[in-house]
């Protein structure tokens, strides 16, 4: 697969159980966050109080977040077979594969799901290996059956626990199966790796086990998330340290960018567990006291201090998609990607200017000094600012002095030719 740096890729994945997804779903999370919001961070004050940002800065990034709240909350959404769904008897899960997919065709029907979609099933371990390909089976053809033959656009299955490029192949089987049966285009069924097990970071003769993956995905593979919890457990680290910004996890995030640099193959990290949810409920026709708002507001502070803390750091370290686990987390998505691209903005404008009126010649900005793979550094920088809404496409001329065509060409070297 040949990289495709103008493609849009989500900044972030939310999952749930797949038996609890409605077509409206997407929606209906965009509602629950913005609630959250108005609650526990009123304004941009308030907001940016919580998680550290500046009053200038948060006064930037809050009519932003409201309005991509308002307007697409959610970019990806995996209805999860997982570990968010747990084992139950084959009936069961034979009914809410067929039943979620029926949502899914009803939510492209009425253009409510996301940009971005897909299952993940269960693991292709010896003792799960029938059950996830059948949920996977199941899935795909009652939502084939549903929509007349067409799939969501951006629609995916995600492969988790992987130990082998065996299990790779024969989720590839089956999705080849499907589509001769179905006359799908081939490739058309893509696929995802959950990079979990320490055999996904380095095989047994110490080389790294991702590129073995890729190849045995016969180009279906878009994008490899990491797991931090199961990754951690894994390595015999205790729960207490289980942690998104763990040194064993900076490693195989390192991992994961190298041996995956170049491919197209989209990274993504994992989520954080630590939830922004009040600690009080009042009862039915019951008030909370004083000090048990204080400490609702406390506790969902405190959690959204440490998924932006996490976010950070995943993007200062290249990872640009992350996992979240519930509405309230889309508020310090928004608010962590948005800041982290506008506070660089016009240092990267000045740059990229640059660049554009010398025609790649190197030059010197202040006391940066630019080459010509900078420039398509800074090419990609603008592309993931405008794809998560930090940059409105009204802005990019004025701040690039590139159309919004140069840009979504993804290319520094396309865009010098045809001035030329």
């Amino acid at each position: 697969m040949q990289p495709l740096p103008h493609r849009r890729q989500p900044i972030h994945t939310v999952y749930g159980g797949a038996h609890l997804f409605r077509a409206d779903t997407a929606a209906r999370l965009g509602a629950t966050a913005l609630r959250v919001l108005q609650e526990y961070g009123g304004d941009s004050d308030a907001l940016g109080a919580a998680v550290g940002i500046g009053r200038a800065s948060s006064a930037m990034i809050y009519p932003r977040i409201v309005e991509k709240l308002q307007r697409e909350a959610v970019e990806d959404l995996r209805l999860d077979f997982e570990d968010g769904y747990g084992n139950r008897p084959d009936a069961e899960e034979d009914g809410h594969a067929a039943s979620a997919a029926r949502e899914v065709a009803a939510g492209l029907r009425g253009n409510t799901l996301p940009p971005f979609i897909g299952i993940r099933i269960k693991s292709l371990s010896e003792e799960l290996r029938e059950r996830a390909l059948r949920t996977a089976q199941l899935f795909v053809e009652t939502l084939l059956d549903e929509t007349g033959g067409r799939l969501p656009a951006n629609f995916v299955v995600t492969l988790p626990k992987i130990t082998s490029q065996a299990q790779v192949t024969s989720l590839v089987r089956l999705f080849a199966t499907i589509e001769s049966e179905r006359r799908l285009q081939a490739g058309s069924l893509r696929m995802e790796l959950m990079v979990e097990t320490p055999q996904s970071i380095l095989d047994e003769h110490g080389a790294a086990a991702l590129p073995a993956f890729v190849r045995a995905g016969d180009g279906r593979i878009v994008a490899a998330h990491f797991g931090t919890y199961d990754y951690t457990a894994a390595l015999g680290i205790t729960a207490a340290h289980q942690h998104m910004r763990h040194p064993v996890c900076d490693f195989a995030r390192h991992v994961m960018q190298v041996s995956l640099s170049g491919t197209g193959v989209w990274l993504s990290d994992g989520a954080t567990n630590v939830l922004p949810v009040p600690v009080h409920r009042a009862e039915a026709g019951a008030t909370l006291s004083s000090a048990q708002q204080a400490e609702n507001r406390a506790a969902v502070h405190r959690a959204w201090k440490h998924h932006y803390d996490d976010i950070r750091h995943s993007l200062m370290n290249g990872y640009y998609q992350g996992w979240d686990l519930h509405p309230a987390q889309l508020v310090t998505r928004y608010a962590a990607v948005y800041g982290f691209f506008l506070e660089s903005l016009e240092a990267a404008s000045e740059r990229l200017r640059n660049f554009i009126a010398k025609a790649a010649q190197a030059t010197l900005v202040g006391e940066v000094f630019d080459d010509a793979a900078t420039g398509q550094g800074l090419l990609t920088f603008f592309l993931k600012a405008l794809n998560c809404g930090a940059v409105r496409e009204p802005d990019i001329e004025a701040l690039t002095g590139l159309t919004v065509e140069e840009l979504g060409s993804g290319s520094f070297v396309t865009i010098l030719k045809g001035r030329t």
